[in-house]
């Protein structure tokens, strides 16, 4: 029997209104996936985000690699990944 695990992918990008570094994280638990960012390395971390189109493509780059090289991430969250990313619209 397979037991739900937590899945946490962190990265950095630029903030768009401020030009300056954002780290956000994008974490599942009992397949649902939330997302936060923080705008500084030690900063309480802002929870609820909305995700965009971008985070959620890095998600699906990230679990990809994930799969094929540490078995962390499972087929099926690849694949619900893959039916969120197919129903945004284009940005």
């Amino acid at each position: 029997m397979r037991t739900e695990m937590n899945m946490q992918i962190q990265w950095t990008t630029t903030d768009p209104e401020t030009g300056e570094k954002l780290w956000l994280c994008a974490e599942r638990f009992a397949r649902i996936w939330h997302f936060k960012t923080r705008a500084h390395r030690r900063a309480e971390w802002t929870r609820n985000v909305p995700p965009t189109r971008a985070m959620w493509e890095h998600v699906l780059d990230a679990l990809k690699r994930k799969y094929t090289r540490r078995d962390e991430a499972e087929l099926h969250d690849i694949a619900d990944v893959e039916v969120i990313v197919g129903k945004l619209p284009p940005e």
